[in-house]
C-alpha cells in the first residue's frame, strides 16, 4: 500500500505538471499538505458506494409537508423510453442544472441537429432526494477563508479562482431566482453569513486567510470584521467573528423550480423527462453503426444513450468503480436537525451562521408572524464521533447518537438563554455528502480521470460533476454549467472554451487516478 507521505510526494510532483499558475515553492509546502491530510484515515474500504437507502431519514426540506415535493414520484409509472442522447443520473442540484443550462444554452445558440435532443434524468428515489434535498440550506460563497492553504497549494491564481467561481455560481442562482420572481416560493432570504471565531487559533488563521487574499487583490468587497462587544450585544455570543456575504433557501425549492422552468422552456430543439424511483444498476458500453454508445440498466428497463452524466456525488463509485478509496469519491454522512429557539427573530436575526472552525452551521428560517419562535436549521457535529468524522458512511437511514448530543447542546451554549437545552428537534435527519482529498470536486470527461488506462476508451463521452466535500450549494450549479458547456461544445464540434471563473484543478484532465 502506498504510504500517505508517498502519496503527497505524487501529488505535489503531479501538480507542478499542470499547466494551470502553481506556486513554485510548491514542492516545499510537504509538511504543510502533511498537515491538511492528517486526519485523513489510514485505513479505509475499498469497496465502491452502496446504492442509496431505500428507507432514509425524513427531511424537513422532503417531509416537513405533503406538497414539499411536487415532483416526489415523476416519471415513476410512466414507461422508459428506448433510446436517449443523454442520461443524467442524478435528480439533485447538479443533475437538474445540467439539464437546466443545456436548454438554456440551445435556446441561446443555433445549433443544425438532425433530431431534438433528448434529455434523460434518472434519479434511484424521489426526486432530489439526496444531499440537495438533506443539506443545511445555505447558499454562500467562501469569501476568503482557506485562501492561505490554497495559495500555498496551488498559487494566487487558482487560489483566487476558488472564490470567483463560488461568486459565480451562487450570484447566478440568485439572479435566476429573482429574475423569475421565484424568492418567496424558496424562501430566499439575504441575511448575510456570520461565522464566529471560538480561539485565537482561529483568529490567528482567519486573520492570515484574509490579509493574503487581500494582497492578492481578491475581491472583498461586503466582508466585515465584527469585535466580541458588538456580537456579544446583537447576538448575545461571547466571540469576535465576520460577516460576509451570502444566503439561504430551501433547496429542495429552488431544484423544482429549475427542473419546471426547464421543461417548460425545452422548446423545438430538446425533450426533457424524469424518472423518479428508477435507480441505475449498471453502464454497459455498446456499437451503434460504428460510435460507440451505453446501456443504462435501471431497475425498470434499459435505455440506449450517447453521453452518460454522472450527477451521483457520494455515489459516483457505485457505478464508477474506481472512484472507491481515498484517492477519489469518499461518503460522508452529515447530519442536520430543525429545532425551535426559545426567543424570537428580533433576537436571533436573519443571517446564516458558521462556528466551531467550520463544523457547525445554521440559519433561522423566515417567520410567518412577528411573535413566532423561528426554526432553526443547524448541521454538523462530526467531530463528536472522533477522528473518521463519518467518513465511508454511505447511509443515510439513522442518525448518529453522538452526533445528534453535539447539535443538541451547541445553540444553547453559545446563546445563552436563547435556546432550551431540554427541548427535542422538531426534524433530525442525515445525508451523504461526497469529500475528496484535495477538498475540490471533479469535473468533466470521466475518460480523462484514468489517462493512459486500457479502461479509458470504456468511459469516452460520459461526464462526471461530483465530490463537493460538504460545499455543494455555491459550486455544483457552476459545475453543472460546465458539463452542459463541454457537451454543447462537442454536440457543435466545436472546441470548448474553458470560462475564466473555472479552477482548472477542477478538470479531470487536471485529476487523474493512475
Amino acid at each position: 500500500m502506498t504510504s500517505q507521505r508517498d502519496w503527497v510526494i505524487f501529488v505535489l510532483c503531479f501538480l507542478s505538471w499542470w499547466t494551470m499558475p502553481v506556486n513554485p515553492q510548491i514542492l516545499d509546502k510537504l509538511e504543510h499538505f502533511q498537515r491538511v491530510l492528517e486526519t485523513w484515515p489510514s485505513e479505509h474500504p475499498t469497496r465502491p458506494a452502496q446504492p442509496p437507502s431505500y428507507n432514509p431519514t425524513h427531511s424537513f426540506w422532503i417531509n416537513s409537508s405533503p406538497d414539499a415535493n411536487p415532483l416526489a414520484g415523476e416519471g415513476s409509472q410512466d414507461p422508459l423510453p428506448s433510446n436517449a442522447d443523454i442520461c443524467i443520473i442524478g435528480a439533485g442540484i447538479t443533475g437538474v442544472g445540467v439539464a437546466y443550462h443545456l436548454i438554456e444554452l440551445m435556446n441561446n445558440a443555433s445549433l443544425s441537429l438532425e433530431h431534438p435532443l433528448s434529455i434523460v434524468i434518472l434519479e434511484a428515489r424521489d426526486f432530489c432526494s439526496g444531499a440537495t434535498g438533506r443539506n443545511g440550506g445555505h447558499l454562500t460563497p467562501a469569501a476568503f477563508l482557506e485562501f492561505a492553504k490554497r495559495h500555498a497549494l496551488f498559487g494566487a491564481v487558482e487560489a483566487k479562482k476558488s472564490y470567483e467561481f463560488e461568486q459565480h455560481t451562487a450570484s447566478l442562482l440568485v439572479k435566476i431566482i429573482e429574475e423569475n420572481d421565484w424568492a418567496s416560493d424558496v424562501d430566499l432570504v439575504e441575511g448575510g453569513h456570520m461565522s464566529l471565531l471560538f480561539t485565537e487559533k482561529e483568529e490567528e488563521d482567519v486573520n492570515k486567510d484574509y490579509e493574503m487574499a487581500r494582497q492578492a487583490q481578491l475581491d472583498l468587497d461586503g466582508v466585515e470584521w465584527v469585535p466580541k462587544e458588538t456580537v456579544q450585544e446583537e447576538y448575545g455570543a461571547p466571540y469576535a467573528g465576520f460577516r460576509e456575504p451570502g444566503h439561504n433557501v430551501w433547496p429542495l425549492k429552488v431544484v423544482t423550480k429549475l427542473y419546471q422552468h426547464a421543461r417548460a422552456h425545452v422548446g423545438q430543439s430538446a425533450n426533457l423527462s424524469l424518472h423518479t424511483r428508477t435507480p441505475v444498476t449498471a453502464i454497459t458500453q455498446e456499437t451503434v453503426d460504428n460510435s460507440s454508445a451505453y446501456t443504462v440498466v435501471t431497475n425498470r428497463g434499459s435505455i440506449s444513450c450517447s453521453r452518460v452524466v454522472h450527477a451521483t456525488n457520494a455515489y459516483a463509485s457505485h457505478l464508477l468503480p474506481f472512484l472507491a478509496g481515498p484517492d477519489g469519491i469518499i461518503p460522508t454522512r452529515g447530519q442536520v436537525m430543525a429545532t425551535r429557539a426559545s426567543v424570537g427573530t428580533d433576537q436571533i436575526k436573519t443571517n446564516g451562521w458558521g462556528g466551531n472552525d467550520g463544523f457547525e452551521y445554521w440559519f433561522p428560517r423566515p417567520v410567518k408572524h412577528d411573535d413566532e419562535k423561528p426554526l432553526v436549521i443547524i448541521g454538523g457535529g462530526r467531530e463528536a464521533v472522533g477522528p473518521d468524522y463519518e467518513l465511508y458512511v454511505d447511509s443515510d437511514s439513522e442518525t448518529h447518537p453522538a452526533v445528534g448530543k453535539a447539535l443538541r447542546e451547541f445553540l444553547p451554549s453559545v446563546f445563552e438563554g436563547k435556546f432550551d437545552p431540554d427541548s427535542e428537534p422538531e426534524m433530525e435527519w442525515t445525508g451523504i455528502m461526497g469529500y475528496t482529498k484535495m477538498g475540490d470536486p471533479f469535473v468533466g470527461p470521466v475518460a480523462d480521470l484514468l489517462a493512459a488506462n486500457p479502461q479509458r476508451d470504456l468511459y469516452k463521452r460520459q461526464y462526471i460533476a461530483a465530490g463537493y466535500t460538504g460545499h455543494g450549494m455555491p459550486r455544483a450549479f457552476g459545475c453543472a454549467e460546465v458539463i452542459a458547456q463541454m457537451i454543447l461544445a462537442e454536440l457543435s464540434d466545436k472546441e470548448w472554451k474553458e470560462p475564466d471563473w473555472l479552477p482548472q484543478r477542477y478538470l479531470t484532465w487536471n485529476r487523474r487516478l493512475e
